[in-house]
């Protein structure tokens, strides 16, 4: 149960609160077709604190209180807010608190939401937290393959890129690794997955590790691209030798089976060519359109009224 439930890593949502979000997110993507209002949050408030940049989370957040019949305040620059003046992020959060009913931060260091859950008497939603998690980020991926292919055990599925700061991988191979899947990680040595995240995969799920996709992606239903994250590198140099490592083009489509699909958690840089964009095999951007249903459905759920 996620009522009155902060959710700051994945590890707070239980494969049951999945089936349910599943459902649930399900149903609110009938009424966002349906361009329907539900009201469902007629004089609830959700604050947006967003310390980093942010297109698809921070919109599609706001989106979902706004078509539940809710309202939104947003802080969506620290620069302009009291931040600047060097306002702790507890005192932030006591603030924010006492104008809203749910909070949703993004923020630069790791660790910041839970930190912020620890001062908040209302419900934090973790959007990101420097390298560390991205929870709803993994629970609409997973919608996504849930959608595709009515499961997630027996898919087997690629993870590409930056998987050493990619936070929304972070997050995703935590999930995966409690069905039944097959995991290919693919990236430079540079950026593999960090040690605390790849010693949790249990042991009944099977692993390959490379440093290339050619070999290694013929087989996969679900290919999961992400970008080099370039403002994680504290040298510059070394984003620089390591851009251009991966890209799905043509030629890697045409290697793929017929029924997989390649996702992204956007935004992406060169990693994905525009051309695969007009193949059956994109996904990315109805991939992003569902994180509208599914923050619906965790908006409903954590304040309890769905």
């Amino acid at each position: 149960m996620l009522k009155n439930k902060s959710l700051v890593s994945i590890d707070d949502v239980s494969n049951e609160d999945l089936e349910e979000i599943f459902t649930l997110s399900d149903r609110m993507l009938g009424v966002v077709e349906s361009n329907k209002n539900p009201h469902l949050m007629d004089s609830k408030i959700m604050a947006t604190l967003f310390y980093e940049p942010s297109t698809r989370t921070r919109l599609s957040f706001e989106s979902a209180m706004h078509r539940l019949g809710g309202s939104v305040i947003s802080v969506s620059d620290a620069s302009s807010s009291s931040v600047a003046k060097g306002e702790t992020l507890a005192d932030t959060i006591r603030m924010a608190e006492g104008y809203s009913d749910i909070i949703v931060m993004r923020h630069p260091l790791e660790g910041a939401a839970r930190l912020a859950a620890q001062f908040s008497s209302k419900p934090i939603i973790n959007a990101g937290d420097g390298s560390g998690q991205h929870p709803t980020q993994t629970i609409l991926d997973l919608f996504t393959m849930w959608k595709e292919f009515g499961k997630i055990d027996g898919l087997k599925i690629a993870l590409i890129g930056d998987l050493k700061y990619g936070r929304t991988v972070h997050s995703l191979i935590l999930a995966l690794s409690r069905f039944n899947v097959e995991l290919t990680v693919i990236s430079p040595p540079s950026l593999s997955i960090p040690e605390q995240f790849f010693s949790r995969i249990p042991e009944n799920v099977k692993v390959r590790k490379s440093e290339k996709m050619e070999g290694f992606v013929e087989d996969a239903d679900v290919l999961y691209v992400t970008r080099i994250q370039k403002e994680r590198f504290a040298d510059k140099n070394e984003y620089l030798s390591l851009i251009g490592s991966y890209s799905v083009d043509l030629k890697i489509v045409e290697s793929l089976k017929k029924n997989a699909i390649i996702m992204h958690p956007l935004p992406r840089i060169d990693e994905i060519k525009p051309e695969v964009d007009f193949t059956k095999y994109a996904r990315y951007f109805k991939q992003a359109s569902y994180g509208i249903p599914v923050r619906m459905a965790l908006i409903s759920m954590i304040l309890g009224v769905n």
